[in-house]
């Protein structure tokens, strides 16, 4: 597994910014061919850096309801289940969790029946207070400054860095810090296809 390089790290930011960009652009930005942004791409998405690509909508355009942000007051033994409800939810765009276990969103319902929408959400969770927070302007503007990647092992759980391995294994890309960590990943993979 080779580290992230510079080059890299340029694809991904102009991907950030616009997902349909397309690789020979890309390539004149950063000094390579299409078919080779296409290669780099490829492997960042093999390698769970790159989960998908999305669309971001102009909701000027759409009679999509009033946009708000809702801060729950909850308590930290319902956060798994407010997050499950909120992430099926239709309006609800971003779920966040906080530090302190507090679950907050960012959606969208109709003016009329904020409280009723926002109350149904919580159907059935013990919670306590919550506020919304009407949104006049949203922007999101995705960065990579100041981040770095980190490849985690899949047996062992440490960062793999360019001493580290990958492997195709049934079509699914696996990333180890050492040759030993891959070996008993294997080893254990092909005793449980033998035994299912």
């Amino acid at each position: 597994m080779r580290n992230l390089d510079e080059t890299d790290m340029e694809i991904l930011s102009l991907l950030a910014e616009d997902a349909r960009r397309s690789f020979s652009s890309i390539g004149e930005k950063v000094g390579l061919s299409g078919p080779a942004v296409s290669d780099r791409v490829t492997r960042l998405q093999e390698a769970g850096i790159v989960e998908g690509f999305t669309v971001d909508v102009n909701r000027e355009y759409l009679r999509a309801g009033v946009p708000m942000f809702v801060q729950f007051d909850n308590a930290p033994e319902v956060v798994d289940t407010l997050r499950d409800r909120l992430a099926g939810a239709d309006g609800v765009e971003h779920v966040f969790v906080t530090a302190e276990g507090k679950v907050w969103f960012y959606g969208r319902a109709e003016g009329a029946n904020v409280r009723r929408w926002v109350e149904s959400l919580l159907d059935d969770v013990p919670t306590t207070a919550y506020t919304v927070t009407l949104v006049d302007e949203a922007e999101w503007t995705p960065s990579l400054d100041g981040t770095e990647f980190a490849v985690t092992c899949v047996e062992c759980g440490n960062t793999v860095d360019s001493e580290g391995e990958s492997a195709r294994i049934d079509d699914t890309v696996y990333h180890f810090c050492c040759p030993s960590c891959r070996s008993r990943f294997e080893e254990r993979y092909q005793r449980l296809a033998e035994e299912a």
